[in-house]
């Protein structure tokens, strides 16, 4: 369950925006909510240009996890005033899951030596994130709506992890009073572990 919610109910009738959403509010976006909450989504999908510097500094046959951790920690730099207690949470939020995708993706694509893919303003989270992941200058990827809706319920029923290790290190670590990007690659780094 997630707040209340029966998950099967929520992979069944949500879109992962709305989810997660859910787990920041606590409720199911209005209609409102969620068109400012997908706006703030769009808005942020790009990493600032000199973030490539990082991923070119990696090395290639760095892992994905280390990338990843890495790279959220970096946001912290990029966009300091987010760590203001008067900044708006829900854009702040909608920063770190619209970048983290979009970070993911150029990992995968650094991983394989391929030329990263932007995301695009036009299509939704899930879309973006399969276009990313798997268009390529030689063979444009094709979204199939079965994919995308495979990977809206995996983003969903993955969306909450309760009380395990990687969550357990977020809490500790933002108890600290650290930004939500330390902490979130904290969490990251906890998560990549075997156990």
């Amino acid at each position: 369950r997630y707040r209340g919610y029966d998950i099967d109910d929520l992979a069944k009738n949500c879109l992962f925006t709305e989810v997660a959403y859910l787990l920041v509010h606590g409720k199911l976006p209005t209609e409102k909510e969620l068109k400012q909450f997908s706006t703030y989504l769009t808005q942020h999908s790009m990493i600032h240009e000199d973030m490539h510097h990082f991923f070119n500094g990696m090395p290639s046959n760095s892992h994905p996890m280390a990338i990843l951790s890495a790279m959220i920690t970096t946001l912290s730099s990029f966009y300091p005033h987010s760590m203001n207690e008067d900044d708006n949470f829900d854009e702040t939020a909608a920063r770190l899951m619209s970048k983290i995708r979009t970070i993911a993706a150029f990992s995968y694509k650094k991983s394989l030596g391929e030329p990263v893919v932007y995301p695009k303003q036009d299509l939704p989270y899930c879309a973006n994130f399969l276009n990313m992941m798997f268009d390529s200058p030689i063979a444009p990827y094709e979204l199939k709506p079965l994919y995308v809706e495979a990977m809206n319920k995996l983003f969903i029923l993955h969306a909450d992890h309760e009380q395990n290790c990687s969550t357990s290190t977020v809490r500790t670590v933002a108890s600290a009073g650290i930004n939500l990007y330390a902490s979130i690659s904290a969490g990251i780094s906890a998560l990549w572990g075997p156990l």
